[in-house]
């Protein structure tokens, strides 16, 4: 008779156990980067949207659209999307920022759903999704409802302006400006059902998320 540990032929495969999926609420230069690889932990997967979406723009049928649409000034050197060079119009331009998320948002939407299938079929234990418009656009994309738990990252205006403006060279102001288009943070921050505080150092930040785990039981 076999030993209950090993499966008889034919008998079902027991599916992996789903993973536990987090979403990560803040602003712009907050910490949702370091905070999502800390909930990760070692196991899990991180899927940013906004990775997602710089691998969209290199599709050559995108780079042709943003060509005829707005010139050769939104591409670099090497024929490919100038990211900066494309924020700048789009976010002054609201006519234009919808035609490029018309473009980009359904392969983003499609790239974060295959890869949570996967994850699940792969018995990841969590995910972990970065993605900037969780709410804004959650009947869009449908993100939002496979979501156990959001965490909102409640980090000082004046410390994300002064970060953007030395990790990615935008002038000071530029944070609010782009933030202006979206949901207020206070918002934001009444949807998470938890806050992380990041008005510290990194090491300060990545004890509360620790803590934020244990609570959880998933330290």
């Amino acid at each position: 008779m076999p030993d209950d540990a090993t499966a008889s032929p034919g008998s079902p495969t027991k599916a992996p156990r789903p993973p536990i999926v987090f979403g990560v609420l803040g602003g712009i230069a907050s910490g949702k980067s370091h905070v999502s690889r800390l909930l990760a932990g070692p196991d899990g997967l991180v899927l940013s949207a906004d990775a997602a979406a710089h691998e969209a723009l290199r599709d050559p049928e995108i780079v042709e659209k943003l060509r005829a649409e707005f010139g050769d000034e939104v591409l670099g050197p090497d024929g490919m999307p100038d990211r900066e060079a494309l924020a700048r119009i789009v976010f002054q331009d609201p006519g234009s920022r919808k035609r490029l998320e018309e473009w980009i948002h359904p392969v983003v939407r499609a790239t974060l759903h295959a890869a949570l299938e996967n994850a699940a079929t792969q018995g990841v234990s969590r995910v972990v999704l970065d993605v900037p418009l969780l709410l804004e656009n959650a009947a869009e994309h449908g993100l939002l409802a496979l979501c156990d738990h959001l965490v909102f990252i409640d980090t000082p205006d004046a410390d994300r302006d002064a970060r953007a403006v030395v990790t990615r060279g935008w002038a000071p102001g530029e944070v609010a400006r782009r933030e202006a288009a979206q949901m207020p943070l206070g918002e934001k921050r009444q949807a998470a059902d938890f806050v992380i505080d990041n008005r510290g150092d990194v090491e300060s930040l990545t004890q509360n998320v620790r803590a934020e785990l244990l609570r959880l039981n998933l330290s």
